[in-house]
């Protein structure tokens, strides 16, 4: 049983050790395999100039007319009423207008509580606001409004966190990609992370979406998706390369890699992205703008991890490399 048990063991230690990419088809294999496939690397530079496309507006967006920052950036009151019956938003955002106001308002609790958000009201102000309220939308105990004053200095603090947080994220992933794979992946996967956030940013500057507190979140949840989808990208990079000869051509193999993941990124973008369309949808007001920039975040995080972290390495190398041929082999 003893020496059974040593065959066995002996065995195992040597048998070879078989990595997904090792026991994967040729690189004609994996076109074939794909009934959707084209040459995603050898498109790199529509990928670059699509990406611009899409920054560009955005970032002219954040310099001209900037966020649209709720009162948890910029200051204001908040009053949290318990109303007698149900309610509706447009009740509300009509009693706001008739007394020259404009802000949020949440609904919960069936629709008997709401969540109203407005400007920084002087005591005259605040009384005109509620008792508008009350007549144009319904009753409610007003010794039982709960009021909150956000001074703008908490503001700034949020928008101070959540920069040094990015700083520190960048900085930390960039050391850590570095040292799992090279300089060059970590770079261009920063570089991709910052295109996720700069997308999701210039659109929510260009479309006006208010932003509150949770937008912080929403970033920072995307910078963790995003650098996730292209490590595996990586991973699979990394595998295939270990096994290039020096015939073949470093582009085709990234695209190879790219490919080989596709299905899991497709699948597993899809499935993310079905949760946060029902949060968003279902989740009431206080989701809407975390909701929204994670859909967006997510969407084009797989598209840069599919067509810019791992492209911009192969322009990298390509370029660092003194090959600007465009279809030389690289030597691994």
């Amino acid at each position: 049983m003893a020496d059974k048990y040593k065959d066995k063991k002996a065995l195992k230690n040597t048998a070879p050790v078989v990595t997904p990419a090792a026991s994967e088809a040729s690189y004609d294999d994996v076109k074939h395999e794909h009934r959707l496939y084209f040459n995603i690397v050898k498109k790199r530079y529509i990928w670059f100039v699509l990406s611009l496309i899409l920054l560009i507006p955005g970032i002219i967006s954040l310099f001209t007319q900037g966020l649209n920052l709720s009162i948890d950036y910029k200051g204001g009151s908040m009053f949290d009423i318990q109303f007698n019956e149900k309610v509706t938003q447009e009740e509300i955002n009509q009693a706001m207008e008739s007394v020259g106001l404009t802000g949020t308002v949440q609904l919960a609790d069936g629709d008997t509580s709401a969540i109203v958000r407005t400007d920084a009201l002087d005591q005259a102000k605040r009384d005109e606001l509620l008792d508008a309220i009350q007549k144009q939308a319904g009753s409610f105990d007003m010794k039982n409004v709960e009021e909150q004053l956000v001074q703008p200095a908490i503001g700034n603090e949020l928008k101070s966190g959540a920069m040094k947080s990015l700083a520190v994220a960048s900085v930390l992933i960039l050391i850590y990609v570095s040292f799992r794979f090279r300089f060059v992946y970590a770079l261009s996967g920063v570089i991709a992370l910052l295109h996720d956030i700069v997308i999701t940013l210039g659109l929510f500057s260009l479309f006006q979406w208010e932003i509150d507190a949770a937008f912080i979140a929403a970033i920072l949840t995307i910078f963790g998706y995003s650098i996730n989808d292209t490590v595996v990208i990586y991973d699979r990079i990394r595998e295939n390369e270990r096994r290039m000869k020096k015939k073949d051509s470093f582009e085709d193999m990234v695209d190879k890699s790219v490919w080989q993941t596709m299905g899991r990124s497709v699948k597993t973008v899809c499935t993310v992205l079905i949760a946060l369309l029902a949060i968003f949808l279902l989740g009431g007001e206080s989701t809407r703008s975390f909701s929204l920039a994670m859909i967006i975040g997510v969407f084009f995080g797989a598209y840069s991890s599919i067509c810019i972290a791992s492209q911009l390495v192969v322009e990298i190398k390509k370029r660092t490399s003194g090959d600007n041929k465009k279809d030389n082999p690289v030597e691994s």
